[in-house]
């Protein structure tokens, strides 16, 4: 059982969609017995396997992984359900002796983990509603200029089509009468104890053709077929938060008739990079204890050495 001589609770290797981080916290949990938790928004749907690029069964044997595949596309899942249930998997990963490495590109979620959530107001139908209503009249990227304009760090963050947190950080605003990024600056108690690494890549647009590559992959696994399974179900629309993933999102309009199949393949890529930019952007701002650089050969040496330096080794 391992002894830890540090005052971190777990590991967490951020980074941006595409940079290796899977692969590389993969190596890194087999050769010191780790288990991974899993950050990311997408995966813990069932069901949305090849565009979330979920760890397959051969990976989930070889290592224990937590917080996949726990709730269905039908449901929504919040940065506090996250922070809850990240914390009960540490201390029960800790509990078997083990180091907990989290891993995943949904950088609320890590910052919620690691600041703390303040006690952010409830939820006011008749102002979600009244945003709502805006929505349909103006359009979800409009309702992100007034964000911008009212919470310009939120909306940094946030995809101009991202209509749930969009509607949430403005329905904060209002009710708060001041931007949610203030409010969730706060300092927060009971907090868990946090190393955080980011992998970042030397080179930008190695990144964006590795991201290419990457999703002209999962269209050859069958990505459209998952989509088009998902909506057979019946109960998904396009406004769910599972089905607002990106790529699913894309797939989703192209199923619909409403673009071609070479429109739909770069509006994903598209996506798929904004989606690394914004990555980046809140790395810049969370502050890490570390950064690796994501094609440095000696990437999994130093993460191996601090997670020795974590265990006490």
């Amino acid at each position: 059982m391992a002894t830890f001589h540090t005052m971190s609770e777990a590991l967490i290797l951020l980074g941006p969609t595409g940079s290796g981080k899977s692969a590389l916290a993969l190596e890194l949990a087999q050769r010191r017995n780790l288990e991974i938790i899993s950050i990311d928004s997408a995966q813990v749907y069932r069901g949305l396997d090849i565009g979330s690029a979920k760890p397959g069964a051969a990976e989930r044997a070889a290592v224990p992984h937590h917080l996949i595949d726990i709730r269905d596309p039908a449901q929504r899942y919040s940065a506090a359900e996250f922070v809850r249930d990240a914390r009960t998997a540490i201390a029960n990963v800790r509990a078997r002796g083990k180091l907990p490495l989290l891993v995943g590109g949904t950088m609320l979620y890590a910052k919620a983990l690691r600041d703390g959530l303040s006690d952010l107001p409830a939820a006011d139908p008749a102002i979600r509603a009244a945003i709502d209503a805006d929505a349909r009249r103006l359009g979800w990227p409009a309702l992100h200029a007034r964000l911008a304009a009212l919470d310009p760090e939120t909306a940094e963050r946030l995809s101009p089509n991202d209509s749930q947190r969009i509607q949430r950080a403005l329905e904060v605003t209002q009710v708060a009468g001041m931007p949610m990024s203030a409010l969730i600056s706060r300092p927060a108690s009971d907090r868990p104890r946090l190393d955080v690494v980011a992998l970042l890549p030397a080179d930008r647009a190695q990144l964006h053709q590795r991201l290419e590559q990457r999703f002209d992959e999962m269209l050859t696994r069958g990505f459209v077929g998952e989509v088009r399974l998902l909506r057979q179900r019946g109960d998904l629309t396009s406004d769910l938060p599972s089905m607002r993933s990106v790529g699913y999102r894309q797939a989703w309009v192209y199923l619909d008739g409403q673009t071609s199949h070479a429109g739909f393949r770069d509006a994903a890529i598209a996506a798929t990079r904004q989606l690394a930019k914004r990555q980046l952007t809140w790395l810049r701002s969370m502050g890490v204890d570390c950064s690796i650089e994501a094609d440095s050969p000696d990437a999994a040496t130093r993460l191996v050495q601090r997670v020795d330096a974590l265990q006490g080794s």
